[in-house]
């Protein structure tokens, strides 16, 4: 029978975390020993927290009857879940769906489009109740997370009232966001990892399990919210690799490290990747109609949903038919000409590639000069593997051509390819081979089908592909894509390929594409993730313009720069100003950088072998605290340092989040080391006290204030501030 440990745990050697001598260390604690949850004490307490937190995110809640913010997107999204309606963003699935399941419990019919005032058969107040439950359980995650961090009690409290009593905390819950299920899974991830470094000498015992999934379980729904999200995974990944390594330096025994590796591949990577491919699976099978993102997807996608013209056109392409040809490759677009000519080289007639409907995106096809032009065949002829052909555009009637004399006017090493020609030039640079690469359908026969045969366009003369690369060209070309002929790509390389997007032809009945089509889970999850990619790379700033919504990373901690949450500022408006509570930012942001400091004096004076006087165990527990908050808050914050996307100062609150319960983490650090019990709780006090009478001193801009701002304007601390005045307006 296994023997007990002075905490009270059976000591199994095989399945320990880390070798006896640590564990060994670590259960000589003294004042830093593993806090009891003890739910008579806690229990109440956490309610208490949690009511309190009920109270500011619910109190006046529907006072705007108005989109406020980005409600005008979010809104818009989750009813296209109701109406099932296919749309496109830049974030995943997750949050937008559980807006869309507020919606459906509301009642709301997705008719309205979420711009003006709220109509009165949609339930605003229940859509951003129900946003709100993420905010208010923060207070509890907050005060469970210092819990497993073995801090005090009273500091654990004092945690948890740093997250309530925070003003930008509190006005982002109040809405219908994004933000709130994101801040809440990364919440539930900290305290899991923390639950789960907590349970470090309980190694494959049911609690050790249970925090471990809980941690695979959080970091794939905060993942499946916002991209940010993965800079939770990188967090909980440095720490699975420390721990990994410390196995490693400690000599492990082989069975006991595989067996590690394995429940974290499982836990932490598994079931992460899982649950986000889930949520994505969810989101194709809600919606199944054709709606406003279909462009941002393939041909063969588009003309799976239900209502898509592409679903519904004839399959197999005729000869004289007229097409629009799509690139494969993301971002490039639909073959385009028109009556415009390059600057340079041959000055002849424009090709491009344009990301739009437009009737200067139709071609016909025929055999090369024109032959058998508006011939009506019966059976007709249709285009063929190997088959060589013209393009004719239909608008301008000149031909698709290329030459070897040019090079195109941006990827210098292609050649230029243009408009030129009329039908019927016996002119060999007009020719073009059919090449099929892929098929996407039922159809086992070398034809070429509309939406789901993939084929190159082969140059005769010159042996290279039509290529479109998403390479933009100057402003003569109207920023469009170039469009030039290839000797370098691969076939099958993405700006080689091309497909039938459209495909109309008198003589050819219309078939239910949608029957015809093989699709791919794993494909369609790939394509939309790189859309998501791109469009989010196209959110860039305009360095040139003044954006009085718009902020930098740098400005973030220091509360330069808050943001009012809408455009009108008049008197009679109910105004929400997204101002965090300035003393919680400004000394959060003092702990963030002053932990680094303490360590270098620690590391310093152990060098100088005047080491501090840690009591038993305090370093480790220390150590075990600062690391996941110190580095959530550093992984959370530098790498918008990174990003040219447009910023706001929204972005920072998870690492805001991390920020808080350092301070806390902090000043329980410093009491204990410092000061005698009556005083500790003196100190708590004072900290809860002060945080209450700033929270309250901004809560009508964070609860709406409609009155005239000048009565506000000793509430702009800062001259950047624009509460009252804005001095970077024109």
């Amino acid at each position: 029978m296994a023997s007990k440990a002075p905490n009270g745990h059976s000591k199994q050697k095989s399945f320990a975390a880390y070798p006896q001598q640590i564990q060994s260390h670590a259960t000589t604690f003294t004042r830093y020993r593993r806090n009891v949850w003890n739910w008579r004490v806690d229990g109440t307490i956490v309610t208490m927290l949690t009511l309190l937190c009920a109270f500011t995110r619910l109190y006046q809640i529907g006072k705007r009857a108005v989109v406020t913010w980005d409600e005008s997107h979010f809104g818009k999204f989750g009813a296209y879940y109701v109406n099932r309606t296919f749309y496109h963003d830049v974030h995943p699935p997750l949050a937008k769906m559980l807006i869309g399941l507020s919606e459906f419990l509301s009642g709301h019919n997705g008719t309205f489009g979420f711009k003006g005032s709220y109509p009165s058969y949609v339930n605003y107040k229940f859509m951003r109740q129900f946003t709100a439950m993420f905010g208010i359980g923060l207070a509890p995650l907050a005060y469970l997370t210092c819990h497993q961090l073995n801090m005090q009690r009273q500091a654990c409290v004092l945690a948890a009232l740093f997250v309530i009593l925070d003003n930008c905390l509190c006005v982002m819950s109040r809405f219908v966001l994004l933000d709130e299920p994101l801040l809440f899974f990364t919440a539930a991830s900290l305290c899991s990892v923390a639950g789960l470094q907590n349970s470090w000498n309980r190694a494959f015992s049911q609690v050790w399990w249970r925090w471990l999934l809980l941690t695979g379980v959080s970091l794939g729904l905060v993942a499946s919210c916002k991209w940010v999200g993965f800079l939770t995974i990188a967090l909980v990944g440095i720490y699975t690799m420390g721990e990994l390594f410390t196995m490693y330096t400690c000599r492990f025994d082989i069975g006991s490290a595989a067996r590690h590796f394995v429940a974290r591949v499982v836990c932490l990577i598994a079931v992460p990747l899982v649950i986000y491919a889930a949520c994505f699976k969810i989101h194709f099978m809600v919606l199944n109609r054709s709606g406003p993102g279909d462009s941002r997807m393939s041909p063969a996608f588009q003309a799976s949903l239900k209502g898509s013209p592409l679903g519904s056109q004839p399959f197999t392409v005729a000869y004289s038919s007229q097409i629009t040809l799509r690139s494969m490759h993301t971002g490039s677009g639909l073959l385009h000409s028109h009556a415009h000519r390059f600057p340079e080289g041959s000055r002849q007639q424009q090709i491009t590639c344009y990301g739009h409907s437009d009737s200067n995106n139709d071609w016909i096809i025929t055999r090369p000069r024109g032959e058998g032009y508006n011939r009506t065949d019966d059976p007709p002829s249709f285009v063929r593997h190997g088959d060589i052909v013209n393009l004719m555009h239909r608008k301008t009637k000149s031909m698709l051509h290329a030459h070897r004399k040019f090079p195109a006017p941006v990827t210098a090493r292609d050649f230029e390819v243009t408009a030129y020609g009329q039908l019927g030039w016996k002119d060999k640079n007009n020719d073009w081979r059919i090449e099929v690469v892929s098929e996407r359908s039922i159809a086992t026969n070398n034809e070429l089908h509309a939406i789901t045969t993939q084929f190159n366009l082969r140059h005769v003369a010159t042996n290279c592909l039509l290529s479109a690369a998403a390479v933009k060209l100057p402003s003569w070309g109207f920023g469009q894509t170039e469009v030039s002929c290839s000797r370098h790509n691969a076939p099958g390389s993405a700006a080689s390929l091309w497909v039938v997007e459209k495909h109309v032809n008198s003589q050819l009945p219309k078939n239910n594409l949608r029957a015809m089509i093989k699709r791919s889970f794993v494909r369609d999850f790939v394509e939309l993730n790189l859309a998501m990619a791109r469009s989010n790379n196209a959110l860039i700033p305009d360095r040139d313009k003044y954006n009085h919504l718009e902020s930098d990373a740098w400005t973030w901690p220091f509360l330069i720069y808050p943001m009012r949450m809408l455009g009108s500022w008049k008197e009679g408006d109910i105004k929400y100003y997204e101002v965090g509570n300035p003393i919680l930012w400004w000394s959060s942001t003092f702990c963030c950088a002053l932990l680094p400091v303490q360590l270098l004096l620690y590391l310093a004076r152990k060098q100088h072998k005047r080491p501090a006087k840690w009591a038993p165990g305090e370093a480790l527990h220390y150590w075990n605290g600062a690391k996941l908050l110190w580095g959530g808050w550093l992984l959370h914050y530098l790498p918008f340092f990174l990003f040219s996307r447009v910023l706001y100062i929204h972005h920072y609150l998870p690492a805001l989040y991390f920020a808080l319960l350092l301070l806390a983490f902090e000043i329980d650090y410093f009491c204990q080391r410092i000061l005698s019990g009556r005083m500790q709780n003196a100190v708590t006090t004072a900290w809860a006290l002060t945080a209450l009478a700033v929270f309250c001193w901004f809560a009508p801009l964070t609860f709406g204030y409609s009155g005239p701002i000048e009565q506000l304007k000793h509430r702009q601390w800062l001259p950047s501030w624009n509460l009252y005045t804005d001095r970077f307006a024109t």
